[in-house]
């Protein structure tokens, strides 16, 4: 989470409104200007909590080496009418991770 808003701090226009974390994965509903790609403010996210990550922990970088922590991939979708939505989903993630059926949140 401290990387997260450390590298916010670098980018003050980017606006990180909800983020909830899991075992493995991270859900955040961010705010950025149409001056940044997409694919762009990922790297510089996953880049940035990785090397707290690894700093903290030196077992990772024993694990993983010089490949990275997080996976390649990404999901990613636009918030217009559904902000509401999409933050109560984010809020809620860990309990739906357990196995309760998501259809109904986006209707």
């Amino acid at each position: 989470m401290k990387a997260l808003y450390k590298t916010q701090k670098r980018y003050p226009d980017w606006y990180l409104i909800k983020i909830n974390t899991g075992n493995d994965h991270v859900h955040l509903l961010i705010e950025v200007p149409p001056k940044y790609s997409i694919s762009e403010v990922v790297q510089k996210l996953k880049a940035e909590s990785a090397g707290a990550l690894k700093r903290k922990f030196k077992f990772i970088s024993e694990i993983y080496g010089e490949t990275g922590i997080w996976s390649t991939g990404y999901f990613v979708s636009t918030v217009g009418l559904n902000e509401a939505n999409i933050r109560k989903y984010i809020e809620r993630q860990n309990t739906f991770d357990r196995g309760f059926d998501l259809t109904g949140e986006f209707e």
